[in-house]
């Protein structure tokens, strides 16, 4: 079902909650936003009464191919962690991966997700991107599919990728031109993704930096989850893994750094001064023992941070408003500051903190006339738990929770409606998830 408006809402617009709003939509974006019946309703009605409205939010990094492997390499440090999901991913089926992926998407929508970032690991089947990108379109979500690429081999994972999942680099770029062509005019674009920084001879950096700009496409990278990236880096180069980076020219505006854990303050300055993007990752962190990302320090900086939820093997759910509340919870507990990250900041960081580096539009005013129709609307009283609500912000980022998200719309579609999937049946995931 399209909308064309949604009626007697509160929504989130210009940085304040607008009580009795009418959200008018038309050919996929907010056309305005007014008082009840300021203009005439159109014929598909959303009504909101009691509702109240936001942005979609946007998960700057997942994995969807994990959500068949939730669980797994629990208590294990990240090395280890990484080859037992290594073993899991060298066995996937692009049955496994279409169901994964239709369940990730799913379940992301469920939790106000409207649009995520897939960094997929390196793999040589396009029958697996061809599953993945097959359950975005089935989900309704929109996407930036970034295909894993890697051109230093090492079955240990120190200083290169698993060879079993290696093609040539030449060879996985020009499968990434077959996934820009079959994404043209969808809801899904396509990128880059590269598993860290010893994944990549310089070489090959300029190579895959000189493609994604040729085609102005975002490239996705681990970036100091640990001391491992500058361990390896420092052994195998003499130089740090920012300063790796950095020699290597890898280092631009449409960059987004995942996790950057161990960032210091001359990394913070480098990267602020390539425009590069942040995605924090804070469960995942916790998750791995991996730390507490420098968030402050990062904005105070200049960079530009998204929030992201990371692959279901290390959350292990796709539920960002969990991310987002954990994400502000976990600044405060470092700094012993319980006014860092409140409602507003977290939601202009989980909306749209790092849109700009992956090509998407800004969405720092809430729901505005000319933005995506890419909505959110929450209903309380779903959950007694969020009751009684004394400032919506608050509720929202404390409280609230998938068992509030009421509806959700992508470019104006309700792709969920009373909290449930309209594209995809509940009894469908978990038979395809359960073979």
């Amino acid at each position: 079902m399209y909308v064309d408006t949604i009626t007697d809402v509160c929504v989130w617009s210009g940085g304040q909650w607008l009580d009795a709003r009418d959200v008018h939509v038309a050919d996929g974006r907010v056309t305005a936003v007014v008082g009840a019946r300021e203009l005439p309703r159109g014929q598909r009605v959303l009504a909101a009464a009691g509702g109240h409205l936001i942005p979609g939010l946007i998960n700057t990094h997942t994995h969807l191919h994990q959500a068949c492997m939730r669980g797994i390499g629990e208590g294990e440090p990240l090395l280890s962690w990484l080859r037992t999901v290594g073993e899991e991913t060298v066995a996937l089926t692009p049955e496994r991966a279409y169901a994964a992926a239709a369940a990730a998407a799913t379940e992301a929508l469920r939790s106000g997700t409207t649009t995520l970032v897939d960094h997929m690991w390196p793999n040589p089947s396009a029958e697996i991107h061809d599953a993945v990108l097959r359950a975005l379109h089935d989900s309704g979500i929109r996407a930036v599919l970034c295909r894993g690429v890697a051109d230093r081999a090492d079955p240990s994972r120190k200083w290169g990728f698993d060879p079993r999942l290696m093609q040539q680099l030449d060879s996985a770029l020009a499968h990434t031109d077959e996934l820009v062509d079959a994404t043209a005019g969808s809801r899904v674009s396509a990128g880059l993704a590269v598993p860290n920084p010893r994944s990549l001879t310089p070489a090959g950096m300029r190579q895959v930096r000189m493609y994604a700009e040729e085609r102005d496409l975002p490239v996705s990278i681990h970036l100091l989850e640990t001391v491992t990236d500058d361990l390896m880096c420092r052994e195998h180069t003499g130089q740090g893994a920012v300063e790796y980076l950095e020699a290597a020219g890898f280092l631009w505006e449409r960059l987004l750094a995942v996790h950057c854990v161990e960032l210091d303050a001359a990394g913070r300055a480098a990267l602020a001064r390539h425009g590069v993007g942040v995605s924090y990752n804070p469960l995942s962190n916790m998750r791995l023992g991996s730390g507490i990302a420098p968030v402050i320090a990062m904005r105070e900086a200049g960079l530009r941070v998204g929030l992201g939820v990371d692959g279901a093997a290390s959350n292990d759910t796709q539920d960002i408003l969990e991310a987002m509340r954990i994400g502000a919870y976990l600044q405060r507990a470092a700094h012993r500051r319980a006014d860092l990250l409140g409602f507003a900041e977290m939601l202009a960081i989980a909306a749209g903190g790092a849109n700009e580096v992956l090509g998407l539009d800004s969405r720092a005013d809430g729901v505005v006339a000319g933005a995506r129709a890419d909505l959110v609307l929450h209903r309380f009283e779903r959950d007694y738990a969020c009751l009684p609500v004394r400032d919506p912000g608050a509720t929202l980022l404390t409280c609230a929770s998938s068992r509030t998200v009421d509806t959700v719309l992508v470019a104006g579609e309700a792709v969920v409606q009373d909290g449930r999937s309209a594209r995809l049946s509940e009894a469908f995931l978990v038979d395809v998830l359960s073979r």
